[in-house]
């Protein structure tokens, strides 16, 4: 996929999704997919990205299951991507990589984008908290557990994909 990092022996959660989303043209590839972009020209029309290169990344995307191809015209034959379960679940991700980027690149305030929540209409700025309590955390308050038994991200990736099929 044009990368050089390959993290299929690493026993990483971080190196799995990397695998899989880290790539700088796949994660613009996802920000659009939520602002609704779903064809290939739309895509290489506001990203300026080579075909090739698109077609790779959805390509990837799809066989990850974080995109589904969906036939939209016969003649000719032609296809929309939409993001899966499995996709939607990396909006907490993007959303927390653009406030890491309106805080630390921009200046906070001074994004180029902003989200505002539409039940009360503040500014949105995601935060992390304990799904069982609720506190908000930073990682001072988390403690890192390793697991021994744990599979390479190569043998997980496989495993996802043959239970697919």
């Amino acid at each position: 996929m044009g990368r050089t990092a390959d993290y299929t022996n690493e026993r990483c959660s971080i190196a799995a999704t990397l695998e899989v989303v880290g790539d700088p043209w796949t994660l613009l590839i996802l920000r659009d997919a939520f602002g609704g972009v779903k064809r290939f020209e739309q895509w290489q029309e506001r990203l300026g990205v080579a075909r090739n290169v698109l077609a790779s990344r959805l390509k990837s995307l799809v066989a990850h299951g974080v995109m589904e191809a969906q036939r939209y015209s016969e003649r000719p034959p032609r296809q929309e991507y939409v993001l899966t379960a499995k996709g939607r679940d990396l909006s907490p991700v993007l959303l927390t990589m653009a406030e890491w980027g309106d805080q630390h690149v921009y200046g906070l305030g001074n994004g180029p984008v902003h989200f505002v929540h539409k039940t009360c209409g503040h500014d949105f700025h995601p935060r992390i908290a304990c799904e069982a309590c609720g506190e908000v955390i930073d990682s001072a308050d988390l403690k890192r557990v390793v697991h021994d038994t744990s599979q390479t991200v190569g043998e997980a990736l496989e495993a996802v994909k043959v239970a697919a099929e």
